[in-house]
Protein backbone atom coordinates (compact mmCIF):
# COMPACT_ATOMS: atom_id res chain seq x y z
CA UNK A 1 0.00 0.00 0.00
CA UNK A 2 1.01 3.41 -1.26
CA UNK A 3 1.42 6.43 1.20
CA UNK A 4 2.23 10.33 0.37
CA UNK A 5 3.85 11.87 3.08
CA UNK A 6 3.45 15.67 2.78
CA UNK A 7 5.46 17.39 5.29
CA UNK A 8 8.03 20.43 5.49
CA UNK A 9 10.15 19.17 8.51
CA UNK A 10 12.63 16.75 6.22
CA UNK A 11 14.07 14.63 9.83
CA UNK A 12 10.11 14.26 10.46
CA UNK A 13 9.08 13.11 7.35
CA UNK A 14 12.08 10.72 6.61
CA UNK A 15 11.67 9.21 9.95
CA UNK A 16 8.08 8.71 9.39
CA UNK A 17 8.86 7.07 5.89
CA UNK A 18 11.43 4.63 7.94
CA UNK A 19 8.69 3.61 10.68
CA UNK A 20 5.74 3.46 7.63
CA UNK A 21 8.11 1.34 5.66
CA UNK A 22 9.20 -0.90 8.13
CA UNK A 23 5.54 -1.93 8.19
CA UNK A 24 6.17 -2.84 4.44
CA UNK A 25 4.24 0.39 3.22
CA UNK A 26 5.59 2.45 0.36
CA UNK A 27 6.05 6.07 1.19
CA UNK A 28 6.55 9.03 -1.19
CA UNK A 29 8.17 12.19 0.23
CA UNK A 30 6.55 15.86 -0.64
CA UNK A 31 8.16 18.85 1.12
CA UNK A 32 6.13 21.33 -0.19
CA UNK A 33 2.50 22.04 -1.53
CA UNK A 34 3.99 22.01 -5.26
CA UNK A 35 5.72 18.69 -5.44
CA UNK A 36 2.44 17.37 -3.53
CA UNK A 37 -0.16 18.54 -5.86
CA UNK A 38 1.79 17.06 -8.73
CA UNK A 39 2.33 13.92 -7.43
CA UNK A 40 -1.07 13.57 -6.69
CA UNK A 41 -2.09 14.52 -10.42
CA UNK A 42 0.42 11.74 -11.48
CA UNK A 43 -0.49 8.57 -8.94
CA UNK A 44 -2.89 7.32 -6.88
CA UNK A 45 -2.43 6.95 -3.03
CA UNK A 46 -4.24 4.60 -0.49
CA UNK A 47 -3.27 7.37 1.84
CA UNK A 48 -1.84 10.64 2.00
CA UNK A 49 -0.21 12.20 5.30
CA UNK A 50 -0.76 16.04 5.40
CA UNK A 51 0.77 18.99 7.06
CA UNK A 52 -1.10 21.78 7.71
CA UNK A 53 1.69 24.64 7.31
CA UNK A 54 3.97 24.44 4.43
CA UNK A 55 6.01 26.49 3.30
CA UNK A 56 4.26 27.53 -0.12
CA UNK A 57 0.88 27.41 1.27
CA UNK A 58 -2.00 26.10 3.07
CA UNK A 59 -2.38 22.11 3.20
CA UNK A 60 -6.05 22.53 3.45
CA UNK A 61 -5.40 23.94 -0.06
CA UNK A 62 -3.96 20.20 -1.12
CA UNK A 63 -7.61 19.17 0.53
CA UNK A 64 -9.41 21.44 -1.83
CA UNK A 65 -7.57 20.07 -4.90
CA UNK A 66 -8.30 16.43 -3.79
CA UNK A 67 -12.28 16.97 -3.70
CA UNK A 68 -12.18 19.52 -6.50
CA UNK A 69 -11.00 16.96 -8.49
CA UNK A 70 -12.97 13.48 -7.07
CA UNK A 71 -9.74 12.03 -5.84
CA UNK A 72 -10.45 8.95 -2.96
CA UNK A 73 -7.15 8.95 -1.65
CA UNK A 74 -7.96 8.77 2.40
CA UNK A 75 -6.33 11.80 4.19
CA UNK A 76 -5.08 12.49 8.05
CA UNK A 77 -3.74 15.67 8.66
CA UNK A 78 -0.92 16.07 10.82
CA UNK A 79 -0.29 18.91 12.26
CA UNK A 80 0.84 21.39 15.14
CA UNK A 81 -2.37 23.88 14.64
CA UNK A 82 -4.41 22.40 17.49
CA UNK A 83 -6.89 24.45 16.79
CA UNK A 84 -11.11 23.79 16.04
CA UNK A 85 -11.15 25.92 13.23
CA UNK A 86 -8.48 23.60 11.45
CA UNK A 87 -10.23 20.51 12.36
CA UNK A 88 -13.18 21.50 11.63
CA UNK A 89 -12.33 23.28 8.29
CA UNK A 90 -10.30 20.11 7.70
CA UNK A 91 -13.11 17.48 8.25
CA UNK A 92 -15.15 19.17 5.99
CA UNK A 93 -13.07 19.40 3.05
CA UNK A 94 -12.37 15.63 3.51
CA UNK A 95 -9.94 14.61 5.82
CA UNK A 96 -10.28 11.19 7.62
CA UNK A 97 -9.06 12.01 11.06
CA UNK A 98 -6.49 14.80 12.13
CA UNK A 99 -3.54 14.04 14.54
CA UNK A 100 -1.72 16.67 16.80
CA UNK A 101 1.95 16.83 16.84
CA UNK A 102 3.73 15.13 18.84
CA UNK A 103 2.85 11.63 18.14
CA UNK A 104 3.44 8.44 18.55
CA UNK A 105 4.61 6.69 14.90
CA UNK A 106 2.74 3.53 15.94
CA UNK A 107 -0.22 5.49 16.91
CA UNK A 108 0.18 7.17 13.23
CA UNK A 109 0.13 3.60 11.55
CA UNK A 110 -2.65 2.79 13.43
CA UNK A 111 -4.93 5.24 12.35
CA UNK A 112 -3.68 4.90 8.57
CA UNK A 113 -4.78 1.18 8.68
CA UNK A 114 -8.13 2.12 10.11
CA UNK A 115 -8.57 4.71 7.36
CA UNK A 116 -7.46 2.24 4.46
CA UNK A 117 -10.11 -0.23 6.15
CA UNK A 118 -13.36 2.07 6.31
CA UNK A 119 -12.63 3.27 2.59
CA UNK A 120 -11.78 -0.01 1.24
CA UNK A 121 -14.39 -2.22 3.10
CA UNK A 122 -17.03 0.59 3.77
CA UNK A 123 -20.83 -0.66 3.62
CA UNK A 124 -21.69 -4.56 2.41
CA UNK A 125 -18.88 -5.68 1.15
CA UNK A 126 -17.70 -8.75 2.32
CA UNK A 127 -13.58 -9.63 2.83
CA UNK A 128 -12.66 -13.18 1.22
CA UNK A 129 -9.77 -15.17 1.75
CA UNK A 130 -9.71 -18.76 0.37
CA UNK A 131 -13.47 -20.13 1.51
CA UNK A 132 -12.99 -17.60 4.48
CA UNK A 133 -16.07 -14.50 4.66
CA UNK A 134 -15.68 -11.46 7.26
CA UNK A 135 -18.73 -9.16 6.95
CA UNK A 136 -17.87 -6.17 8.28
CA UNK A 137 -21.23 -4.93 8.93
CA UNK A 138 -23.11 -8.23 10.19
CA UNK A 139 -19.73 -8.63 12.38
CA UNK A 140 -19.86 -12.28 11.26
CA UNK A 141 -17.29 -14.90 10.45
CA UNK A 142 -18.47 -17.91 8.06
CA UNK A 143 -15.93 -20.84 6.57
CA UNK A 144 -17.35 -22.29 3.41
CA UNK A 145 -20.38 -20.81 4.49
CA UNK A 146 -20.24 -22.70 8.06
CA UNK A 147 -20.46 -19.53 11.16
CA UNK A 148 -17.62 -19.29 13.11
CA UNK A 149 -18.18 -18.03 16.61
CA UNK A 150 -15.36 -15.73 17.62
CA UNK A 151 -14.42 -13.14 20.63
CA UNK A 152 -14.60 -9.73 19.90
CA UNK A 153 -11.00 -9.61 20.17
CA UNK A 154 -10.39 -12.32 17.76
CA UNK A 155 -13.10 -10.86 16.02
CA UNK A 156 -11.20 -7.72 15.37
CA UNK A 157 -7.43 -9.52 15.17
CA UNK A 158 -9.17 -11.76 12.18
CA UNK A 159 -9.99 -8.30 10.31
CA UNK A 160 -7.20 -6.64 10.67
CA UNK A 161 -5.41 -9.15 9.39
CA UNK A 162 -7.57 -9.81 6.34
CA UNK A 163 -7.14 -5.41 5.32
CA UNK A 164 -3.81 -5.98 5.82
CA UNK A 165 -3.06 -9.82 3.82
CA UNK A 166 0.34 -10.22 2.36
CA UNK A 167 1.76 -7.64 4.73
CA UNK A 168 3.90 -8.56 7.68
CA UNK A 169 2.13 -6.95 10.96
CA UNK A 170 4.50 -6.23 14.11
CA UNK A 171 3.42 -7.45 17.33
CA UNK A 172 3.83 -3.98 18.37
CA UNK A 173 0.85 -2.59 15.90
CA UNK A 174 -1.44 -5.88 16.55
CA UNK A 175 -0.68 -4.64 20.62
CA UNK A 176 -1.95 -1.58 20.12
CA UNK A 177 -4.97 -2.49 17.50
CA UNK A 178 -6.37 -5.03 20.11
CA UNK A 179 -6.09 -2.63 22.83
CA UNK A 180 -6.60 0.54 21.29
CA UNK A 181 -3.57 2.40 23.54
CA UNK A 182 -1.35 4.80 21.08
CA UNK A 183 0.71 4.84 24.22
CA UNK A 184 3.06 2.13 22.77
CA UNK A 185 3.73 0.49 26.18
CA UNK A 186 3.83 -3.75 26.53
CA UNK A 187 5.41 -5.72 29.12
CA UNK A 188 4.79 -8.77 26.83
CA UNK A 189 2.81 -10.37 23.75
CA UNK A 190 1.32 -13.13 25.88
CA UNK A 191 -2.16 -11.51 24.84
CA UNK A 192 -1.02 -11.73 21.65
CA UNK A 193 -0.30 -14.97 21.50
CA UNK A 194 -3.47 -16.28 23.28
CA UNK A 195 -5.90 -14.17 20.62
CA UNK A 196 -3.54 -15.31 17.63
CA UNK A 197 -3.61 -19.47 19.19
CA UNK A 198 -7.48 -19.48 19.61
CA UNK A 199 -8.62 -17.54 16.11
CA UNK A 200 -6.06 -20.10 14.13
CA UNK A 201 -7.63 -23.20 16.30
CA UNK A 202 -11.27 -22.20 15.57
CA UNK A 203 -10.90 -21.49 12.10
CA UNK A 204 -8.88 -24.61 11.43
CA UNK A 205 -11.45 -26.48 13.25
CA UNK A 206 -14.45 -24.68 10.54
CA UNK A 207 -11.80 -26.17 7.92
CA UNK A 208 -10.03 -23.24 6.57
CA UNK A 209 -6.40 -23.64 5.92
CA UNK A 210 -3.95 -21.79 8.00
CA UNK A 211 -2.78 -19.17 6.11
CA UNK A 212 -1.68 -17.05 8.96
CA UNK A 213 1.93 -17.19 9.70
CA UNK A 214 4.31 -16.61 12.25
CA UNK A 215 7.43 -14.02 10.95
CA UNK A 216 10.34 -14.62 13.49
CA UNK A 217 11.18 -11.41 14.93
CA UNK A 218 9.11 -9.21 13.11
CA UNK A 219 5.42 -10.11 13.56
CA UNK A 220 2.26 -12.14 11.72
CA UNK A 221 1.56 -11.76 8.05
CA UNK A 222 -2.12 -13.74 6.26
CA UNK A 223 -0.64 -14.98 3.42
CA UNK A 224 -3.40 -15.42 0.42
CA UNK A 225 -3.63 -14.92 -3.18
Amino acid sequence: MKILIIEDESALGKSIAAYLEAESYTCELAPDKKTALDKIEAFDYDCILLDISLPDGNGLQVLEVLKKNLKTEGVIIISARDGIDDRIRGLQLGADDYLTKPFHFSELSARIAAVIRRRRFAGNQVLEAEGLQLDPQARTVKVEQIPVDLTKKEYDLLLYLLTNRNRVISKQAIAEHLSGDGEGLFDNYDFIYAHMKNLKKKLLQAGWTDRIKAIYGMGYKMEVP
